[in-house]
């Protein structure tokens, strides 16, 4: 999970007006993969009037609008997966986005660093993974570390050439222009209230209106579970939101990451660990940490939300989760209150860096459904009903994936019109 310190506003396009009242097709969620989804629909199916609808008054809003920007490779990812098939095409149909429409981007290279020997194992079995799903990727000793990391320390490291970075508000921005001038409609402000099946279509009812569309698309992010609700399916898992939390490196401390430092995974988890991100603008983030967040849109501690905390706490197997990972839990938490624990899981990876070299930072929120097993769900998830498909887990590398992920989900919505 990366997460930008900033909340970036995505300036909204131009909303078309209706020419019709039932819609082709009508998105739920205007984040990269709604944005995507709606591109590619449009792309295949030229002629076709799309409409999506966004609760917040700008597109990408949340899980897309604090992303920092990673050009994921696939090198984690079980090969065979759709994590990995559509990491992998999507990494390549995203470059090929940003060069096409002059958006920054750099496949700068990453390196995943074990700082001891007990880590060695869980680095070879990443090794063997990029290597079956196609990623370039090498094996490395401690002194070719140093030549990409120079104040990098560990007894092996793994160099991946396919990670790069990337401004994804600017990808959004362009998806929204492209969007608006085939005649899509992209309506803030437009929650998803109730939807009802009436005569071939899907009517939703919103705060501004009702609109019809033949087919719906779920690409609710952190709310698909109670949009798939709507929807008349009851979702196998529930999202569990989990907060990621930042420090960045001050202007003049930056040098001491030269592109991304990341630690070996723990294969327990989602989460890929404290790890060093140079940004596009050139920005370093440190982090993130992985807390359980008080409201599904809660940012900091104070962001407290009782209807999404009973719904975390009646999650079937939230309980298991943490009977199983409370001490996990409460070192989060630490590290979160703590900036003398933060800094010292950063020191694992650079070990000259100082507390004065650091400053906080934002934070975001992870969309993690969970399994009634307690069991994080670590692949994507899409499932149909009647008219609809629902999204039901779009993790990272949702992003980096989100133009493939757009062309199957398009796959999906053409098989219902069969």
């Amino acid at each position: 999970m990366t997460i930008a310190p900033a909340e970036p506003r995505v300036a909204e396009p131009h909303v078309a007006a209706a020419r019709s009242t039932v819609f082709d097709a009508a998105i739920v969620g205007a984040g990269i993969v709604g944005l995507a989804t709606a591109w590619r629909l449009i792309c295949r199916n030229p002629g076709w009037r799309i409409a999506i609808l966004e609760k917040e008054d700008h597109v990408a809003a949340h899980q897309t609008g604090h992303n920092s920007g990673v050009l994921h490779s696939g090198i984690y990812y079980k090969p065979g997966s759709l994590k990995a098939n559509n990491c992998r095409r999507g990494l390549k149909m995203m470059v090929e986005f940003c060069r096409e429409h002059s958006i920054p981007h750099d496949l700068c290279g990453k390196v995943i660093v074990a700082t001891r020997d007990s880590e060695l194992p869980a680095l070879e079995k990443v090794h063997e993974k990029g290597v079956a799903n196609g990623v370039r990727c090498r094996m490395i000793s401690p002194e070719e570390l140093r030549e990409f990391e120079p104040n990098a320390s560990g007894v092996r490291a793994i160099h991946v050439e396919d990670t790069g970075i990337v401004d994804y508000p600017a990808v959004c921005r362009k998806l929204a222009e492209l969007i608006a001038a085939a005649d899509g409609a992209i309506r803030t402000g437009a929650r998803v209230l109730s939807m009802r099946r009436e005569n071939g279509s899907v009517h939703l009812q919103t705060p501004a209106g009702e609109i019809a569309a033949r087919r719906v698309i779920n690409c609710g992010g952190l709310q698909s579970d109670r949009v798939t609700k709507l929807s008349g399916v009851q979702p196998d898992v529930r999202i569990v939101p989990f907060r990621g939390e930042y420090y960045v490196l001050r202007p003049e401390a930056r040098s001491l990451v030269c592109n991304l430092i990341y630690p070996v995974p723990d294969p327990r988890y989602p989460f890929l660990g404290v790890h060093f991100t140079r940004m596009i603008d050139g920005e370093v983030e440190c982090g993130p940490n992985a807390v359980l967040a008080l409201a599904r849109e809660g940012y900091t501690w104070g962001d407290i939300n009782l209807r999404d905390l009973g719904a975390t706490f009646s999650t079937p197997g939230f309980w298991r989760f943490a009977s199983k990972h409370w001490r996990t839990a409460a070192s989060e938490i630490w590290r979160s209150m703590s900036k003398a624990a933060f800094l010292r899981s950063l020191q694992q990876l650079v070990p000259s860096i100082k507390a004065e070299d650091i400053q906080r930072a934002g934070s975001g929120v992870r969309a993690q459904a969970m399994l009634p097993t307690g069991d994080l769900l670590d692949d994507f998830s899409i499932t149909t009903a009647e008219g609809v498909v629902n999204v039901c887990n779009a993790p990272s590398p949702a992003a980096t994936a989100s133009l493939s992920i757009g062309e199957t989900i398009a796959e999906h919505v053409e098989a219902m019109s069969r």
